[in-house]
């Protein structure tokens, strides 16, 4: 089991990120348009960097969801592959068959 510190650390900058979705993406639309004047431009970026920095989605780390481990994540899944073991022998997860021999 993951600190519940980072796991609640993460979900904080999940909803940061939700939260400036808009912001970000209109500010950055401003920034790289280079039909527009240098110094609106300049603006742009400056208000960007007014935005928290945990609003940027590359913050957000993918952890599983029944443990919040970092490591070894199957996104498709949502959880790591600790957990996918452990609920796969328990036959707790549709269609996977945990092969032995």
């Amino acid at each position: 089991m993951a600190k519940k510190s980072s796991v609640e650390k993460n979900k904080r900058r999940e909803r940061l990120v939700k939260k400036y979705a808009g912001r970000r993406e209109r500010l950055l639309a401003i920034a790289n348009d280079e039909s527009m004047s240098m110094e609106e431009r300049f603006e742009a970026r400056l208000k960007l960097a007014e935005v928290p920095r945990n609003a940027n989605p590359t913050r957000i780390r993918n952890r599983c969801e029944v443990t919040g481990r970092p490591r070894a994540y199957y996104r498709k899944l949502k959880m790591s592959r600790v957990a996918l073991r452990e609920l796969g022998s328990k036959g707790l997860i549709p269609g996977l068959v945990k092969s032995s021999w």
